[in-house]
């Protein structure tokens, strides 16, 4: 498995190495090892998700208040999506920043979504489900969600009619309302949050 940084620091790429044979194919999903050698620390699952979404579905830019924080491993189990990270923590070297995947079930592209990032996609596909491996239990109220159209980030979702969205993420702040109303952590929050994931546990 080849795992790259993004252009959003702490955010990765993780390409696995297919075997194929006239049955199809196998790969690895992760590998805990490998995954923990580049994060200085383990991920350790406690909540995982999918959604199944009709193509043209755009979902998010949504991340998670810190505390408790949220790292998320990401995957694409059924048809295909574009997946985009941006660096949402304040102070920042990397603030606004943002990385394009194209992830699909076929290639087993991973992208892992550290603390303080956003994160949101597109389907390309009807019946593209997702999957969410999550460091942190979903705690109600802590949510973070960013208008995804917002014209200061300028996401290159790349549809080519209005995309379906909920109405949550249709009327959610952009970047410039949710750093004013103070939703956004910190760069020194998200290495925090960094810091406590590598403590051991006493």
């Amino acid at each position: 498995m080849r795992i790259v940084e993004t252009a959003v620091p702490g955010a990765y790429t993780l390409v696995p190495d297919l075997l194929r044979d006239e049955r199809g194919s196998f790969h690895e999903g992760m590998r805990a090892g490998e995954l923990e050698k580049v994060l200085g620390h383990p991920f350790v699952p406690r909540q995982i998700n999918y959604s199944v979404s009709r193509r043209n579905t755009l979902r998010g830019i949504h991340g998670v208040a810190i505390p408790p924080g949220q790292a998320k491993y990401v995957t694409c189990v059924r048809g295909a999506l574009r997946d985009i990270v941006v660096d949402l923590r304040v102070g920042s070297p990397a603030f606004g920043r943002y990385e394009v995947n194209e992830l699909d079930a076929v290639s087993g592209r991973a992208v892992y979504v550290p603390e303080g990032v956003g994160h949101g996609f597109l389907a390309l596909t009807d019946d593209t489900c997702i999957c969410y491996v999550l460091s942190t239990e979903h705690v109600p109220g802590t949510q973070i969600d960013i208008d995804p159209l917002d014209p200061d980030l300028a996401l290159p979702w790349g549809f080519t009619e209005r995309p379906l969205m909920s109405e949550k993420d249709a009327r959610a702040p952009t970047v410039a309302e949710a750093m004013g109303a103070g939703l956004l952590a910190t760069w020194e929050e998200s290495l925090q949050a960094h810091r406590l994931a590598a403590a051991p546990a006493a």
